[in-house]
């Protein structure tokens, strides 16, 4: 992993299930079954990252399930429930040009076409239209906002991103 780059979390340990170590898995991907397809997995435990091997894996009902390797019993297992599953970004495969992964824009600057600072993106919401941008506004927002939701609608209101210096041009009111 690159000296500044964070995990990407891909998902966290659930409940044991049976004896012989396997856990319910949630994931945090679009498609469950994407994170299976990035390996090692890093797993946060005490304040820090550590790589942990997949063993094995199975779906037979809705959850998924995974057998780590070196957990061989539900004790085992249980020590790792709740811990959060992450991958080094650099295992994603690279989009086309003008997609991006969401990790990518959160935490993007946004301003809008009038330069106006709007804040930071700090989550998005998928929805069936499209999907939003949560933007915390900045502490000194004239409008007295705390947040704004920005529709994904390109390129009406996204006029431009800029990944390298980690900022979203909109086509946005701030009034809004």
């Amino acid at each position: 992993m690159g000296v500044n780059q964070q995990p990407l979390i891909v998902g966290t340990f659930g409940a044991p299930y049976g004896v012989r170590g396997w856990l319910k898995v949630h994931a945090m991907t679009e498609n469950r079954y994407d994170m299976i397809k990035y390996q090692p997995w890093l797993v946060q435990r005490q304040g820090s990252w550590s790589p942990i091997l997949l063993a094995d894996w199975k779906q037979p009902d809705k959850n998924l399930l995974v057998k780590l390797a070196g957990i061989d019993d539900r004790d085992s297992a249980q020590s790792m429930v709740s811990s959060t599953i992450a991958i080094d970004a650099t295992q994603l495969p690279p989009l086309p040009d003008g997609e991006y992964y969401w990790c990518q824009l959160i935490g993007c600057q946004v301003v809008n076409t009038a330069n106006y600072r709007l804040g930071i993106v700090t989550q998005l919401l998928e929805t069936g239209a499209n999907d939003v941008l949560v933007v915390k506004a900045t502490a000194n927002d004239i409008y007295s906002k705390s947040e704004r939701l920005l529709p994904w609608i390109e390129p009406r209101v996204i006029q431009q991103v800029d990944l390298a210096n980690r900022l979203l041009t909109v086509d946005w009111d701030p009034e809004f």
